[in-house]
């Protein structure tokens, strides 16, 4: 197979700028506004404000003594780690990069809402950190509600929030990464017939080799090549998008499988493939339970159901749970370098060297997890598409 250089770039350099133009969207006035936001919260420049639609929520005096570096789960100098464990392992519609004296540098990110009077667009920038509405909408503990004329949530209002988060950006420079990746190593091995590939692209294919001959092959039988682009896809997918959740700055960060949204997405294609390509032997075994008396059908045939349905359960949350504890962590060993040094600077010292060596062990552990996660979710998935094409051997089962 031939690649065309011209022709890949054609398509993958328009969309990254398309993608990064949406990222960086507001940014210049998110930079412009910023110092008016940090000083105080009580109120904004009524000529920054468009014909009323921005209501700043007044939250207390500012204390104008108050001058110490705060950051997310803060509270009058003390850290709430739980506070800040959560909202870096949550999802945001901006991109924190850092907060100091009260001043929150982050990226925007464009904020989608479709309601009653059709598709609204904007930057994230115009909520203020969730400081302020914007077209009746204002940001509550990193999620998107309507309010009232008066600032009040309106519970009853009926929206879909389609906008691009930071974890739904995340994925679109993973997938870009990637398919620059694959396209890359298949452009080499295909000029390099009859060579073995060198490098990055050496690692690559035995990676793809390594989910071929030990997850698919063994796992599904003769019929793994239909199975096996989607076994690919889901494996690297995982993978990458665990490497990125262990980066600390932009543009990683982002705890993509850890949100049981989207390992429940993955669940549920991996239920779907397995229920389409069900063979007669794959029913029988759920409906007619063979081999054992019929009077027992009515145990066994629920039973078999709710297994059914009981797998992508497992894989929807095995893979949350275990990125989401490593993520958890991590941020507590940090955690504990700031409650300790809240008593005492030298206590905060002294912790810190241990906490910081904790925590690089777990960065090492962790991406011995990132792999093993991705391995277990494609070989789970294997198994489920081998048990439904398996075919019914007499002699075997005799």
């Amino acid at each position: 197979m031939k690649f065309n250089n011209k022709k890949i770039i054609r398509y993958l350099v328009p969309a990254f700028l398309v993608i990064l133009y949406v990222a960086f969207s507001g940014f210049n006035a998110l930079a412009q506004q910023h110092h008016t936001d940090t000083v105080t919260h009580q109120s904004i420049n009524a000529n920054e404000q468009e014909s009323g639609a921005i209501n700043v929520q007044v939250h207390g005096e500012a204390d104008p003594e108050e001058d110490v570096p705060v950051a997310p789960g803060h509270k009058e100098g003390k850290i709430d780690a739980g506070k800040l464990i959560m909202e870096h392992i949550g999802d945001a519609h901006d991109w924190h990069i850092w907060t100091y004296k009260n001043e929150h540098l982050s990226i925007p990110l464009p904020v989608i809402i479709k309601d009653h009077s059709g598709i609204k667009m904007f930057s994230s920038s115009r909520f203020h950190h969730g400081h302020a509405t914007y077209e009746g909408y204002k940001l509550e503990k990193n999620k998107l509600v309507a309010v009232n004329g008066d600032g009040s949530i309106n519970s009853n209002a009926d929206f879909y929030d389609l906008s691009i988060t930071k974890n739904v950006m995340s994925m679109f420079i993973s997938v870009l990464i990637l398919c620059w990746i694959m396209l890359t190593v298949a452009r080499q091995c295909a000029g390099n017939k009859g060579r073995a590939p060198r490098g990055f692209a050496n690692i690559v294919e035995q990676l793809v080799l390594f989910v071929r001959d030990e997850v698919a092959k063994p796992s599904i039988g003769p019929k793994y090549a239909k199975f096996l682009p989607y076994l690919l896809t889901i494996f690297f997918f995982i993978f990458i998008n665990n490497l990125f959740g262990l980066i600390p700055f932009f543009p990683g960060g982002a705890n993509v499988t850890g949100n049981i949204a989207i390992t429940m997405v993955l669940a549920v294609i991996t239920f779907i493939i397995t229920t389409v390509n069900g063979n007669k032997n794959y029913w029988g075994h759920i409906l007619l339970p063979p081999g054992v008396p019929k009077a027992l059908w009515i145990l066994l045939i629920p039973i078999e159901i709710i297994g059914m349905f009981n797998k992508p359960i497992v894989l929807m949350i095995r893979l949350f749970a275990n990125i989401t504890a490593g993520h958890i962590i991590i941020l507590g060993f940090f955690s504990l370098i700031f409650i300790f040094g809240s008593m005492s600077p030298y206590l905060g010292y002294g912790v810190s060297v241990v906490s910081v060596a904790f925590t690089v062990f777990m960065n090492f552990i962790e991406l011995l997890v990132a792999f093993l996660q991705a391995y277990v979710f494609t070989l789970l998935s294997a198994l489920y598409f081998g048990t439904a094409v398996e075919e019914h051997h007499t002699a075997e089962h005799h």
